[in-house]
């Protein structure tokens, strides 16, 4: 993770309710192209959810089976984990060090989160947690540009605040791990003020930088303006990369 990123890492906390409310969770369709292309079934398998926020992955992971456990460096972030998913497993830690046993998961995923760490220490970490035959997920909810009006909207953000402002870099091959990339499209459906909520739980909307709060009202009377019955489509485009370790 650049140095110029270790801000924008640690501003969930201040936000994590907010996050838990308005970010979206995912399409059924990626759980089933996760173990797809992993071969890893998710029912009873051992998972360990990196990053996991408020728990919107790991609540699915959950609920389809899986024997997840959380993993968590932020207190506030780790708390509004807790408060949502009491009967879920969580630990605090991070990807470049992960505390588990060598060979003990089936599983290691990253919602939106890969990009916090250090690869050159998390993929050999995942490398040393995964059995023979395991699998690292990476994915990202990216918004959809192909979508005139979120493609407006990324445009306008740009133009305020730099290209920079969307923090998502993607995971790389390298030694011993070789991503395999899905893609899968969905969209929902939200009141413009939820859009607007979700979109203020983004990094460099928590980090207190100049203009911000002016940017979000501008934003929501350039809605309004577009969208007059006061709801919006977003869509998305799911990123899925899928790395098998070795062969059991």
């Amino acid at each position: 993770m650049a140095d110029g990123s270790v801000e924008r890492a640690r501003s969930f906390g201040v936000a994590a309710r907010r996050y838990g409310d308005h970010r979206p969770s995912y399409p059924d369709g990626l759980f089933d192209a996760m173990e797809e292309l992993s071969g890893v079934a998710l029912g009873g398998a051992r998972v360990a959810d990196v990053g996991a926020g408020t728990g919107i992955a790991t609540e699915v992971l959950y609920g389809r089976g899986a024997r997840v456990v959380g993993v968590e460096p932020g207190a506030g972030m780790a708390a509004e984990f807790r408060r949502r998913h009491p009967r879920i497993p969580l630990v605090r830690g991070d990807g470049d060090r992960l505390p588990f046993v060598s060979g003990s998961l089936d599983l290691l995923t990253y919602a939106q989160s890969w990009h916090w760490t250090d690869p050159a220490r998390s993929g050999p970490e995942a490398l040393r947690v995964l059995r023979p035959g395991g699998a690292l997920a990476v994915w990202s909810n990216d918004p959809d540009v192909g979508v005139g009006w979120i493609a407006d909207q990324q445009a306008r953000i740009e133009e305020s605040f730099g290209p920079g402002w969307y923090i998502n870099e993607r995971p790389r091959s390298q030694g011993g791990l070789e991503f395999t990339t899905r893609m899968l499209r969905w969209s929902r459906r939200v009141p413009i003020d939820v859009h607007l909520a979700k979109l203020g739980t983004h990094s460099l909307f928590l980090i207190g930088r100049p203009g911000t709060d002016e940017f979000l009202g501008g934003e929501r009377e350039h809605l309004f303006r577009l969208f007059p019955e006061g709801t919006v489509r977003e869509h998305y485009v799911v990123d899925l990369r899928v790395a098998r370790v070795g062969q059991p």
